[in-house]
């Protein structure tokens, strides 16, 4: 869709939308490692704003908490407490550094000969599938409200026409929060308690730096960095542009790698490219880079207004859940349209073996480790493909 025919009004509705969709995810992690979401959402709009700066405004991308980096963070606060691993976080941006001079230095043909479409097609399934338990972890709170925030979003899709028809996941969310409030399941105490004006960040963490930690991140940053290339293809396969040659992955990856040190350095969670948010552009098929800073500037805004933040947490699981039973299929769908549009022969045995091999260690869990060193999920995956995809012997064409 053209964004340029939208008003300011319509880009910013659109806008806080997105960030309705990325905001569950993005408080989450967190929540689970025992830090201000406040802090991680400021530090997602500002690791936002600081990617578009590095990809000249190109790459609709909004940024938030990695859940790649949960497990981790709770391990090495064990060691070195919580101010030693935040701090120790800054070793992800130097993988990202390093990816980016890499990528920089070989060229795009590099990135073809390692992920050719029959690599990058699984990985973007995996994206979407591997989130799938989530969404229904998140729905079976309450599957009432869950259809109820689904079923509207489907209708208000499918159904609807002019302005309406661009806020179906925000339409959801709110049918869904009504039905909740009037069950007597929405819990308002925590609004109640917060105050209008909050400090979101933390500006000591870097003080606490440490080179265990430091080091101990360094092979877990590897999985997102993979996660990260695929998601950009998802991206731009979305928006039907090609940015893996303009702006570059490797301008891509300095984004990521400057936002998660800024981060790092205001004590928040690592940063990720959102698939969330990418699986509501495809729904709503805007696409524009300027409707997703209107998101990042929303979540700064969220982050310092405490009451707002507060009421925003008060969103049940449920209802967030049912949306991203449509979203993150979606993501599943960009994939298998990734294939097709490369015309992938499904009926070369090699293709066969590398899909095969990828989506079943994807989803089946898979999980390799030595020491402190662990890659799994779409990570592990990624890696198998590309190590198939360059040793199974190409087919001969019959002439």
């Amino acid at each position: 869709m053209n964004t340029e025919n939208l008003s300011l009004v319509k880009k910013t509705v659109v806008g806080v939308q997105f960030l309705f969709v990325a905001f569950g995810a993005t408080v989450l992690v967190p929540l689970l490692i025992g830090i201000d979401p406040a802090t991680a959402l400021f530090t997602a709009g500002l690791g936002t704003f600081i990617f578009h700066f590095v990809t000249k405004g190109k790459v609709p991308i909004f940024l938030g908490s990695s859940f790649a980096f949960i497990a981790p963070i709770i391990a090495a606060t064990k060691q070195w407490g919580l101010p030693g691993t935040l701090a120790g976080l800054t070793a992800v941006s130097l993988v990202y550094f390093v990816m980016s001079a890499l990528v920089k230095w070989q060229g795009k043909r590099f990135l073809d000969r390692i992920f050719p479409p029959v690599v990058i097609g699984p990985v973007i399934i995996l994206i979407g599938l591997s989130l799938s338990g989530s969404a229904v972890n998140m729905a079976k709170t309450d599957w009432m409200l869950a259809f109820v925030a689904l079923i509207t979003a489907i209708v208000v899709l499918t159904f609807s026409r002019g302005m309406l028809k661009l806020v179906p996941i925000i339409s959801g969310i709110l049918v869904g929060y009504v039905v909740a409030v009037a069950m007597n399941k929405v819990d308002f105490s925590g609004v109640a308690a917060a105050s209008w004006i909050a400090m979101p960040v933390h500006f000591d963490t870097i003080t606490h730096f440490q080179w265990a930690p430091f080091l101990y991140m360094i092979p877990v940053a590897i999985a997102p960095v993979l996660e990260h290339i695929g998601d950009v293809y998802v991206v731009g396969a979305v928006a039907k542009k090609d940015f893996v040659a303009d702006p570059g992955i490797h301008r891509t990856m300095l984004g990521d790698g400057c936002a998660c040190l800024a981060s790092a350095f205001l004590g928040g969670p690592p940063e990720t490219t959102y698939s969330e948010v990418t699986g509501a552009m495809s729904i709503t098929k805007i696409t524009s880079p300027a409707v997703i800073r209107i998101s990042a500037a929303t979540a700064i805004c969220f982050s310092v207004v405490g009451k707002l933040s507060a009421l925003l947490q008060s969103i049940p699981q449920a209802v967030l859940g049912g949306i991203m039973l449509l979203l993150f299929g979606t993501i599943a769908s960009v994939g298998v349209q990734n294939l097709m549009q490369n015309k992938v022969d499904m009926n070369d045995t090699r293709n066969v073996i590398i899909i095969s091999v990828m989506l079943t260690m994807g989803l089946g869990g898979a999980v390799l480790s030595s020491g402190s060193f662990a890659i799994s999920g779409i990570g592990l995956s990624a890696v198998v493909g590309v190590v198939l995809n360059l040793v199974l012997p190409k087919t001969k064409k019959v002439a």
